[in-house]
C-alpha cells in the first residue's frame, strides 16, 4: 500500500522499542512507552500558512498522542500535522 499525505501532513515510521532491558528482562508490549521518534516516510506538499519543515529520511521527534496510526505492510505509521512534530533528532 502507498500513502501520500495531503496539506501539511507527514507520514512516519514509527521507531520500534527495546522489548528487552540490558540485564535482559523482556517488557511487555503494554508496559513499554509509546514511541516517540520516526523517520519521515513521505510529506504532503503544505500550504502557504503551514510550511512542510522536514525531508524524507529524517528522523522526528513528535508529541506523544499525535496523529493517526496507520499499518503499511506490517509496520506501524504515523500520520502526524506538521505542529506535531517538535523537533529534528541527528
Amino acid at each position: 500500500m502507498k500513502i501520500k499525505p495531503l496539506l501539511d501532513r507527514v507520514l512516519v515510521k514509527l521507531e520500534k522499542n527495546e522489548a528487552k532491558t540490558a540485564s535482559g528482562i523482556i517488557i511487555p508490549d503494554t508496559a513499554q512507552e509509546k514511541t516517540q521518534i520516526g523517520i519521515v516516510a513521505a510529506v504532503g506538499p503544505g500550504t502557504e500558512k503551514d510550511k512542510i519543515m522536514v525531508n524524507i529520511g529524517d528522523r522526528v521527534m513528535h508529541d506523544k498522542y499525535a496523529g493517526t496510526q496507520v499499518k503499511i505492510d506490517g509496520d506501524e505509521h504515523l500520520v502526524l500535522k506538521m505542529a506535531d512534530i517538535i523537533a529534528v533528532v541527528e
